[in-house]
């Protein structure tokens, strides 16, 4: 789970680490009031998105002007026009893709004089089991385009948790980023507090980009995201209260209400099927077989009728499907009450798209029975392969 820039800088602040001051609005009348309490002569107005590159996007609507969606403003009342440019317009960054993300709050802060800019983030290391921290001296650029052109400019240091954070860490830190004196104590407090953060809050990713040296020599956050594990969210309802669900696809959110995990995919064809692992296979193979998988979608091992309605219900929603590959390996589940899910949903969303099911497993032959007796256009399929190649063949057609 991702929160916005605000809510991630008030909870590096709980945990001592140093940013810029300001608050969030929702309206350029909050936007008025937040920026006549920001006591520096600049305010800086920014779209919250959960996306980078929002001060070189542009808005799509030319009412919203021709900067990005990091904005300066000298007084409140130009705080408050910039907000009424901003709110409730699609923000367009290289990482929303070309739909965008419609900016329904904005983040105020104070101006900061920037020394150097530099990149520190703290993350869970799949790799090594450990959590890593990355530092560079490149900060307020990409840190993959970083590590592509100039590698030896990236410290990475894992952390053994037998032993912890210890101070030589810090240090080392400190000297891979060219921090000198007080620097150097500041450095130590802000990678304890980040530390500490990601264990007690079970954060998967914390990215500052940049942390900025002021001109008067201080460490500072300048920009913050932070990501959560989605499975530990249960140990933590102050992090649940943060979610934003404007900033995420509603299909992913209705999927997780019926505990299915599903991720939208850029294909047409929507796969529904039962293991991780499977639905990896399932994948590759439509894509072998010269078409695109329009979704992850992994009803779990112990499916019910309703669950598998809800999965086809899912897939259907998304207009860009235009045939479904059913692939269920009965293990835990049985093939009986999976084919009478999708024959239910059939009925009931009257399916018009092709339609090609594989089952295999735990009363395999009465799930097939069930298809085929249910007299409509269900398509059988004796293994993957022949599956993959009666759907791609099948939208072929249907186009």
């Amino acid at each position: 789970m991702n929160i916005h820039e605000h809510q991630a800088k008030d909870l590096l602040r709980k945990y001592g680490v140093a940013t810029s001051g300001g608050g969030a609005a929702f309206s350029p009348e909050e936007a008025e009031k937040i920026a006549a309490t920001i006591p520096t002569e600049v305010k800086v107005v920014k779209a919250q998105i959960h996306a980078g590159g929002r001060g070189k996007g542009h808005f799509k609507e030319k009412e919203a002007g021709e900067k990005g969606g990091v904005r300066f403003a000298k007084s409140p009342a130009e705080a408050r026009a910039l907000a009424e440019q901003m709110l409730n317009h699609t923000l367009v960054t290289i990482q929303t893709g070309p739909a965008g993300r419609e900016v329904k709050r904005l983040y105020l802060s104070e101006a900061t004089s920037i020394g150097r800019e530099l990149y520190l983030s703290a993350l869970v290391d799949r790799a090594s089991s450990r959590v890593a921290f990355i530092a560079s001296t490149e900060g307020g650029m990409d840190i993959e385009k970083v590590a592509h052109d100039t590698p030896d400019k990236i410290l990475t240091l894992t952390i053994d948790p037998a032993s912890g954070l210890q101070p030589f860490h810090s240090r080392k830190i400190a000297f891979a980023l060219g921090l000198t004196g007080g620097q150097i104590k500041e450095c130590a407090a802000m990678i304890e507090g980040l530390y500490r953060l990601v264990l007690e809050k079970d954060v998967s990713l914390i990215e500052i980009n940049p942390l900025v040296v002021t001109t008067d020599g201080h460490l500072i956050a300048l920009d913050a995201k932070m990501s959560f594990d989605s499975n530990a969210l249960f140990r933590h309802p102050d992090i649940v209260a943060l979610r934003d669900e404007n900033e995420e696809d509603p299909m992913e959110i209705e999927a997780a209400r019926h505990e299915l995990s599903y991720i939208k995919l850029d294909g047409s064809i929507g796969c529904m099927v039962n293991g991780a692992g499977l639905a990896m296979a399932t994948m590759d193979i439509i894509k072998l077989y010269g078409s695109e998988p329009a979704n992850f979608l992994d009803v779990g091992g112990g499916a019910s009728k309703e669950k598998v309605q809800a999965a086809f219900k899912i897939i259907l929603s998304d207009p860009s499907v235009k045939g479904i590959l059913v692939n269920i390996f009965g293990g835990i589940m049985r093939c009986d009450i999976i084919a009478e899910g999708i024959v239910a949903a059939a009925r009931e969303m009257a399916i018009t798209v092709p339609l090609v099911v594989r089952l295999e497993g735990t009363n395999v032959d009465l799930g097939k029975e069930i298809l085929a007796k249910s007299g409509l256009k269900i398509v059988p399929a004796d293994d993957l392969a022949d599956a993959a190649a009666k759907i791609t063949s099948a939208i072929k057609v249907a186009a």
